[in-house]
Parts: structure tokens; sequence; C-alpha cells
């Protein structure tokens, strides 16, 4: 492959992880602000690895700067694992001990399921792994 044909490609995989970030961000802003559904300290957290994502991947974008895979990925990791352990509470893997929420929104009060079992930390999950998965293409095609 040409060096622009697989910047193009490591572009393209860069503005793919930057959609799901942004809609991902939207989608939460949604949930808390039109549907007035308060996050919990758990949700709290995923917001917080996940609201940098567009940004930082935008400003990777426009010109286009492959270093900015190394910024966003640590982010994606980290959401990721927020999102995998309240998946994990939710499914009742973890005891309700080692739960953060102790006041307010329970983080194991299941607030919104989509077609039975898509729950607000599945999605969170999906979207964290799927960033993560466009970042880590995107690094591999810019390695020499």
């Amino acid at each position: 492959m040409s060096a622009a044909t697989t910047s193009s490609r490591a572009w393209l995989l860069l503005f793919a992880a930057w959609l799901v970030a942004s809609v991902s961000t939207l989608g939460a802003l949604f949930f808390s602000m039109v549907m007035e559904r308060p996050p919990c300290v758990l949700c709290w957290y995923q917001r917080i690895f996940m609201f940098p994502l567009p940004l930082v991947l935008g400003v990777g974008l426009l010109p286009f700067d492959p270093r900015a895979v190394r910024y966003a990925l640590p982010l994606a990791v980290a959401g990721w694992l927020v999102a995998a352990y309240h998946c994990l509470l939710y499914l009742g893997f973890i005891p309700a001990g080692l739960q953060p929420c102790t006041q307010g929104v329970s983080c194991a009060d299941v607030q919104i399921e989509l077609a039975g079992f898509v729950t607000i930390p599945l999605l969170s999950l999906f979207a964290f792994t799927l960033i993560a998965a466009l970042l880590l293409a995107a690094r591999k095609g810019t390695q020499t």
C-alpha cells in the first residue's frame, strides 16, 4: 500500500472513531438533558472519558495527525474498563457491597432497557469497544 492510501485509510478510521464518540456524547446529553435521566456515579466516570474524545479526535482529523491515537486510546480503554465494571454490576456479577453509588442514583438500577437487554452501560461498553478497535486499526495502519 502506498503512503497516501495508508494515510487516507487511517484518516477514515479516525473519522469513524470521532463519529462514534460524537454520537455517544450527544446520546449521553440527550438521556440526561432531554429525557431527564440523572446519571449515576459510574455513568459520570464514563462521561469523563467519553466527552473529551470528540475534541481530541477532531483536532487529529484537521489536519490529519496520526498521533491523536496516542492521546485518545488511553481515554477509550479507561472508559471501557469503567463500562465493563458497570455492566458486570448490572448483571449481578459484582456484589452490591462493591457498588460505588451510595447516594443518589443507584448504579444497579435499570433506567432504560431497549429490546429487553440493551442498557445504557451496554451502549457505553459497545461505543468504547468500537472506538478502541478503530483507534487500534488506525495506529496499525500508520506504523511503519
